[in-house]
């Protein structure tokens, strides 16, 4: 609740405060958090509604994996920080790396092809570094080459960077995301990657306009 109250100042223009319940302090406005309005989803077929939902429905099944394991990172590092025998940084640290290896090897066995490289991508985007770089700081070059060989296998790279910018499924997974958030279906963690939102919808919609005109000009 929220009581207003005009306010005189001496050689200026009248002003309205607003005193907020709880708040000693007038303001001349309310901090209101920000609110991105979607665009609606259009798709030029059925097929490529279909796609989109199939996308939809496995990146909301990884996306929660992928924000624990930003979780995790940060608590190492935060734990890290402040222990400062050498020997104790080591015990803590192979014993968090045991931890996380157990508990996604676990989860990536139960996950398919597309999927675990769809976690992998958002993996990069949650913690700003690839999959495999996760696993070479954690364990050994080796390790990570390993891990790397016999993801291949499967056909996942831990080495597959996010790129909405330039991928277009990339930013696909970005838009189900957001709308996700919105729609509190997922709950929202902040990229370690820079780009906006905003822009990359602005430069999808149009290269896709752009590429609607030159198939009509074409025919």
């Amino acid at each position: 609740m929220f009581s207003q109250e005009n306010i005189k100042e001496e050689d200026t223009l009248e002003k309205r405060y607003m005193l907020i319940a709880g708040d000693s302090v007038p303001r001349e406005a309310i901090d209101l958090d920000e609110v991105v309005i979607l665009k609606k989803l259009h798709f030029n077929s059925l097929e490529d509604k279909r796609r989109y939902l199939i996308l939809r429905r496995k990146t909301r099944k990884v996306y929660p994996y992928a924000k624990l394991a930003s979780e995790r990172l940060v608590e190492l590092n935060s734990r890290l920080d402040r222990i400062e025998s050498k020997g104790a940084r080591k015990k803590y640290t192979k014993m968090v790396q045991n931890y996380i290896e157990e508990e996604f090897s676990a989860e990536l066995k139960k996950l398919t092809h597309t999927e675990g490289q769809i976690l992998v991508k958002l993996i990069h985007r949650q913690t700003g570094t690839t999959a495999f770089n996760l696993v070479k700081n954690l364990k050994s070059g080796w390790r990570a080459f390993w891990y790397n060989t016999t993801a291949s296998f499967f056909d996942i790279s831990l080495k597959e960077e996010y790129d909405p910018e330039s991928n277009h499924e990339d930013y696909l997974i970005e838009d189900i995301l957001q709308r996700s958030f919105q729609a509190d279906v997922l709950e929202p963690q902040a990229t370690a990657l820079d780009f906006e939102y905003i822009e990359l919808t602005d430069k999808w919609s149009s290269d896709a306009s752009e590429k609607r005109t030159l198939k009509t000009r074409s025919e």
